[in-house]
């Protein structure tokens, strides 16, 4: 017999379910494609991978493990040639002295960034979280009963774009503080942080004793001249950090779900107990296609990587023709952060109002900085430089036609 239940268990969930953010960039790549099924011209700087299809020899290894039928269980750390290919490319990359043993490899470095939260914050701790911040970093927290405390990155205009606010990090210590979060290159904003800013928060782990989650899965985007620093460079790392990085980026595997954490191998040990209880393992296939990513040519990633600085100064040069736009020249991973405050105000609408307005009357998809928690991306648009030259300057002069329009309209009133 079926019963009418007026409150059915199934709707009992976690209070804190319900309050999580969602990763809002997913909604918006969501109506793109909804809108190019309609039969509409949508130009979409929403999404935040590459647009480059996973390089031949990489796809080729997948393949070829699928086809010896390389498909069952693997250790749940990960096939031991994949982490030490790991533990190589990070040692010779920044001269560390990673062991294969302090590797994990885990299913999407938001997997990795998932794990780590989880393993070391308990309800009722802090967590600092620079923002704008990609969404794991303020949401995992929360569902683990921990409080994010954001601290907005110092905007300081179009010539030097974002920086870490260090006095404000350190106002913000408490005893409750249990751990910083650094993304390094940073989404949403492009910034590549000094290493005199990272050197500075090493200074705060070490003299409060904090852990530093720090993902840098865009190392690999980066676009001028000056220094990029890794965490993996200090040499007492395994005191503080843990690392973590993956394959979506550099490698164009978003959908293979490949990422790795890097800690200290008693730690590693304790989070493979962790993580054999979430996921078994990562995708046997897609370990033997990332050995290849690493391990083969890399000339496409660097090919990649120069087609994307020539996209971004594109990108600047189109937007810095747009009334209201204060546009920094972002100088890693692939997205352009623009400052919209002054247009905001002049015409009457928040980021929000103004991304959709571009969505619907222009088909140009972007993501407001609001989809970056806390609040300090309310002045700000997200711009992917994921997709072509052409794309780029069509989709920048419609975002330019319709703010001149918006512009025009509010003057005749």
């Amino acid at each position: 017999m079926v019963h009418n239940v007026s409150n059915p268990p199934t709707l009992g969930l976690k209070e804190c379910i319900k309050d999580l953010l969602g990763e809002r960039g997913f909604a918006y790549i969501a109506k793109a494609k909804e809108l190019k099924a309609a039969g509409k011209d949508v130009i979409s700087f929403g999404v935040g991978q590459p647009d480059i299809p996973t390089f031949d020899h990489i796809v080729e290894e997948g393949i070829k493990a699928l086809k010896e039928r390389f498909t069952g269980y693997t250790e749940t750390q990960g096939i031991k040639e994949l982490r030490a290919a790991i533990a190589e490319y990070l040692n010779e990359r920044y001269g560390s002295d990673v062991q294969e043993d302090e590797v994990l490899v885990t299913i999407g470095t938001k997997g990795a960034a998932f794990l780590a939260l989880a393993a070391y914050l308990k309800p009722g701790d802090e967590v600092i979280v620079p923002e704008p911040t990609y969404p794991v970093y303020s949401e995992a927290p929360k569902f683990i009963g921990a409080k994010p405390v954001y601290i907005p990155l110092k905007w300081e205009g179009e010539d030097r774009g974002f920086s870490l606010d260090i006095e404000e990090i350190e106002k913000a210590i408490s005893s409750k503080t249990k751990a910083l979060v650094v993304n390094n290159p940073h989404n949403p904003t492009g910034a590549i942080f000094k290493p005199a800013e990272l050197d500075a928060l090493m200074d705060l782990a070490r003299r409060h004793n904090l852990v530093v989650f720090v993902d840098e899965i865009y190392d690999n985007f980066i676009y001028e001249e000056s220094t990029f620093k890794s965490f993996m460079e200090f040499p007492d790392w395994r005191d503080y950090v843990i690392y973590l990085n993956g394959f979506s980026k550099t490698f164009s595997m978003t959908g293979w779900r490949v990422g790795y954490l890097v800690a200290r191998s008693d730690v590693v040990r304790n989070l493979t107990k962790l993580a054999v209880n979430v996921w078994s393992c990562p995708p046997s296939m897609a370990q033997r296609a990332a050995i290849a990513a690493l391990k083969g040519d890399w000339k496409p990633v660097r090919d990649m990587v120069n087609l994307f600085r020539e996209r971004r100064d594109t990108m600047v040069a189109e937007l810095r023709k747009v009334p209201g736009f204060e546009v920094w020249r972002s100088a890693g991973a692939f997205y352009v952060f623009p400052r919209v405050r002054r247009l905001l105000d002049s015409i009457g609408m928040n980021v929000e109002e103004f991304v959709d307005y571009l969505i619907d009357s222009k088909y140009v998809v972007t993501l407001p900085g609001t989809a970056f928690p806390d609040t300090a991306g309310k002045d700000y648009i997200r711009f992917s430089f994921c997709i072509s030259k052409d794309k780029i300057i069509e989709g920048a002069k419609r975002i330019k036609d319709t703010v001149e329009d918006l512009l025009a309209s509010r003057f005749k009133r």
